[in-house]
């Protein structure tokens, strides 16, 4: 199943903000921080640390 990553952020940001209710500046960073990391280098990187 392949889901676009700009919904699985508005998913992941819906979510975050429903259940543990943070400041909306902190949200706005964790999804732009991600979004551009899943597009730079270090994205493989990141990816072998998880899996």
């Amino acid at each position: 199943m392949h889901v676009p990553l700009w919904l699985a952020l508005i998913a992941v940001g819906y979510l975050g903000i429903k259940l543990i209710r943070p400041p909306w500046w902190l949200v706005a960073v964790f999804l732009l921080g991600g979004f551009l990391l899943a597009d730079s280098f270090l994205a493989s990187a990141f990816d072998t640390v998880v899996k």
